[in-house]
Formats: structure tokens, C-alpha cells, sequence
């Protein structure tokens, strides 16, 4: 389980987010960064079990990210996140395709996974997938306990007129429109501070797992 002092921490840091205090509780950030690596690997172990692809033996410290933030291009330069992530595939967090996510919020935490904002040729295969496998992308996102869990495909990145090459009456052609191909599902603080959480999380990418097998046959 995620630890109320991992949260206590991450509130903290997002009231004190300067170089000054985060070396002063330094000791903090790192023992609420070995809980998150703990928990991963308890993840990791539990998703190779749902998805091969995964091995049980995939080393936590390569998906969890570092608080550090990347202040070169934003106008925000606060130095640390506000949160814990840890992003999961057969390379951990640094993959290019599919691959699972977990977000650790204290406000606001979040399991998710697809393809986030792919590279041209790969989202050229992902279209074209849906364009001729439509009814099966359809079962995968419009089956019973991937909906309610999901919901619809993010919205977030979508194209306003048509992907060239597709017509505006494809049946899919909300779907083609997408730029990126993720599902999002929110999870309250007090779930991963729970015995289960660990199973809660594993359940959440099992429903996953056929969305993320359908883009990998995509781009394979």
C-alpha cells in the first residue's frame, strides 16, 4: 500500500516547492520514493500475470519517474511534481507504444494506459487498425466492465476535421479523429492507503489489457 506519509509528503512539497526546503526533507521524499518502488514492484509481480509482456522481474526504479520537474520549456518553474508516477511496459516507463500508468496524487490519483500522443507512423497503424478491425476495437471499448470502469477513450487530443484518407461518415471516424488513444480511471487517495491496494490497481490494468492488445497488434 501507498503510505498516508508518502501523501503527507506530496501535500508538503506542493505547499514548500523550492530547493531550500526539499533539501531540508530530503530524507522524506526518499523514503515515500522507496514506498512508491516497493508498491510498483508489488504491481509489476501482480501485471505479469495479466500481461506477458510484463516480466515479474522488471526492475521498479526503471518506472517510477523522478520528482524533478523538466522547468527548460514552461513558463511554471516550481523545480519538484506534486505527485508520484510510474509508467509500465516491457521497458518501464521509457516506452514508445502502449504501456500502463499509475498516478499518485494526494488530492487525486488515477490508474491509465493506451498510446499517449504517438509518433506519426505509429498512430498511422492505429487508425488503420480501427478502420478495418472497427467491430473489434468496438468490443474491446464498449464492453460492459471496460465501460463502466473507463468510460468513453480521452478526449483530450483530438483532431477538429477529418484524418486524411477517412470520410466523415466512417462509423469510427470519432475515433479515427484521435490523436492519442488512452483511458483514464480516477481512484480517491484512500484506495491505494488500503490493505487491497495493490489488487485494486492489478484489477485496473486487467481491464485494460485487452485495449492495450488491441494498439499492440496495431503497431506490430
Amino acid at each position: 500500500m501507498i503510505r498516508s506519509a508518502t501523501f503527507e509528503f506530496l501535500k508538503d512539497l506542493a505547499d514548500h516547492n523550492n530547493r531550500d526546503w526539499f533539501q531540508e526533507n530530503k530524507g522524506r521524499h526518499d523514503e515515500a520514493r522507496n514506498n512508491v518502488l516497493e508498491f510498483v514492484g508489488e504491481l509489476i509481480e501482480g501485471l505479469s500475470k495479466v500481461d506477458i509482456t510484463v516480466s515479474p522481474d522488471l526492475d521498479p526504479k526503471n518506472c517510477v519517474m523522478r520528482i524533478y520537474r523538466d522547468v527548460r520549456f514552461s513558463k511554471n518553474k516550481t523545480p519538484y511534481k506534486n505527485n508520484f508516477g510510474a509508467g509500465i511496459s516491457q521497458q518501464g516507463k521509457n516506452f514508445n507504444g502502449p504501456g500502463y500508468y499509475l498516478h499518485i496524487h494526494p488530492e487525486e490519483c488515477f490508474v491509465a494506459g493506451g498510446c499517449w500522443m504517438p509518433e506519426a507512423g505509429m498512430l498511422k497503424l492505429i487508425r488503420q487498425e480501427i478502420d478495418y478491425t472497427g467491430k473489434d476495437f468496438r468490443e474491446i471499448i464498449d464492453n460492459r466492465d471496460f465501460k463502466k470502469y473507463f468510460g468513453e477513450p480521452d478526449q483530450e487530443y483530438k483532431l477538429k476535421t477529418m484524418p486524411k484518407g477517412y470520410s466523415a461518415e466512417h462509423p469510427e471516424i470519432e475515433y479515427l479523429k484521435l490523436k492519442s488513444f488512452t483511458v483514464t480511471h480516477i481512484l480517491a487517495p484512500k484506495q491505494l492507503v488500503a490493505s487491497d491496494a495493490v489488487q485494486t490497481v492489478v484489477e485496473g490494468f486487467e481491464k485494460l489489457y485487452p485495449f492495450m492488445s488491441f494498439l499492440r497488434n496495431a503497431i506490430s
